[in-house]
């Protein structure tokens, strides 16, 4: 994975804070200096937190969890649709549901509820109800959607939530900490890193700055999907090698016992064989000797 470049940052506008008198002391570690009334963020604590959460979400990811990106701010929510999609991520980016996550059992349900009115539109019991029902299904279908229609795929609790701007989604980190899920989050000088697990200091309100952070983001989530994919193909490989070996081990086990019965008989064959070429020339030695007698007992007589 490349580390990332100090000068791409700068040229993002990911330096820039919040005003002094808005900001929170506990950022102090992650400020460089104070211009014109505005924090100016210390971008090499910036990258060094840029790499060590890249690492972190990338790990989460090749595990096979979900991460879970959430930003609602007007300036974020189409950077973020836009990158949670080309890594078939879930998120957020309407208002946040209470009990998302605290309460997922009746989330899940509501996104159930969506899929069967989709059901009940294919299988054609839609065209059954009245003029009325049919408008009240589909204004509630449409609020699904909106709210929810970007988690469908999301069966179980995330890994890991990333979100922008930790005081708008106050909610988010709340439930998150609750349930000792992994928070990533872009934080402002007005805003508290201890609420979260992994701090990125930056600019959380220029969509310059939120789309340069997402893309590095995103780009390593998609290295670690990649990254799983190879080792799930690798091990399919692996069990395709063990089985063939199991075939052959197999046919060899069912093979050694026919070669062991004709192995004796063959054996005895040839034993036989050699037995039968160390007889003849006896034999014939004997007639020659009998043959060679014969005409001295005649001569004596």
């Amino acid at each position: 994975m490349a580390q990332t470049e100090v000068k791409d940052l700068l040229n993002a506008g990911v330096h820039f804070g919040h005003l002094t008198r808005k900001w929170n002391p506990n950022m102090a570690p992650y400020i460089y200096m104070e211009r014109n009334g505005i924090h100016i963020i210390n971008l090499y604590k910036t990258a060094a937190k840029l790499d060590e959460a890249t690492k972190a979400i990338k790990k989460i990811t090749v595990s096979g969890r979900k991460v879970l990106f959430v930003a609602t701010k007007k300036q974020a929510k189409g950077i973020v649709a836009q990158a949670a999609e080309k890594v078939n991520m879930p998120y957020i980016t309407e208002r946040w549901p209470g009990g998302m996550l605290t309460n997922f059992v009746t989330i899940r349900k509501a996104v159930k509820k969506m899929a069967s009115i989709d059901r009940m539109k294919k299988d054609g019991t839609f065209e059954t109800l009245s003029k009325k029902e049919k408008l009240q299904v589909d204004r509630l279908r449409a609020k699904l959607e909106k709210n929810l229609g970007s988690i469908t795929e999301m069966t179980r609790l995330p890994g890991a939530l990333f979100v922008v701007d930790i005081k708008r989604e106050h909610i988010a980190i709340k439930e998150a900490r609750k349930l000792k899920i992994p928070i990533f989050a872009m934080v402002d000088t007005n805003s508290d890193p201890r609420e979260v697990d992994f701090v990125i200091p930056s600019n959380d309100d220029a969509s310059k700055s939120i789309e340069k952070i997402l893309g590095i983001i995103s780009a390593a989530v998609a290295e670690g999907l990649q990254e799983r994919k190879n080792e799930k193909d690798a091990e399919a490989k692996g069990e395709d090698m063990d089985e063939s070996d199991d075939t052959v081990a197999t046919e060899e086990a069912t093979e050694t016992p026919e070669a062991q019965e004709e192995a004796p008989k063959v054996a005895a064959v040839e034993e036989s064989d050699e037995e039968e070429d160390e007889v003849k020339p006896a034999k014939k030695a004997a007639a020659k000797k009998t043959t060679a007698k014969k005409p001295a007992a005649k001569k004596e007589k």
